[in-house]
């Protein structure tokens, strides 16, 4: 009788282990399931909310509607710039009031190497700068402002464009010979 009590035991047990073994992998099994579909649904409502947000691309050059300007001063004349609302301004905002030294580059633009790279989350792969632009060209670091129309540029991100006096503005960097000093501070 021992031994008959024994083997129901241990057959007891046994089974009793399998079932609780099954029933662990059953729960595992739900419990993977009710993961895998929450992530499903976060991955889902991700990519709704993604959905529903204006693309960066499509507003990159159009102007904030917090409508922030600069004051860019250089030869005792000052120009506003209205900036635009993407990641690459609002670095450059941060880092306000400057002064840099800009110089001639290829004829139709004045630049200045910065010191830290900006921001270029969800920029565009480059831009066509105009005349008035005021732009950042990531793969050099540099600030720039165009005094004539140039053609597309890889890396190029507009930060802002001058509000007015598009022509004075041209007609004074081109002027401007050497190296010279431009204080850009923000106004509102």
């Amino acid at each position: 009788m021992n031994k008959s009590i024994l083997i129901a035991l241990v057959t007891a047990f046994s089974l009793a282990a399998c079932g609780g073994k099954e029933e662990s992998k059953f729960l595992k099994d739900d419990n993977a399931k009710n993961n895998s579909a929450t992530s499903l649904a976060d991955t889902t409502k991700s990519t709704n909310n993604q959905a529903a947000q204006p693309s960066t691309s499509s507003t990159i050059d159009k102007p904030s509607s917090k409508d922030v300007r600069i004051k860019l001063t250089f030869d005792n004349e000052e120009f506003i710039v209205k900036m635009y609302d993407n990641p690459t301004s609002r670095d450059f905002l941060t880092r306000l009031p400057l002064t840099l030294t800009f110089k001639e580059f290829g004829g139709f633009e004045k630049l200045s190497i910065l010191d830290k790279e900006l921001s270029t989350e969800n920029a565009p792969s480059g831009s066509d700068p105009e005349v008035g632009d005021f732009g950042y060209y990531a793969p050099w670091k540099d600030v720039n402002m165009y005094y004539k129309d140039w053609s597309h540029s890889s890396g190029l991100v507009k930060l802002g464009k001058i509000e007015s006096g598009i022509e004075v503005f041209s007609k004074k960097l081109q002027d401007m010979n050497g190296d010279f000093a431009v204080t850009i501070q923000q106004m509102n």
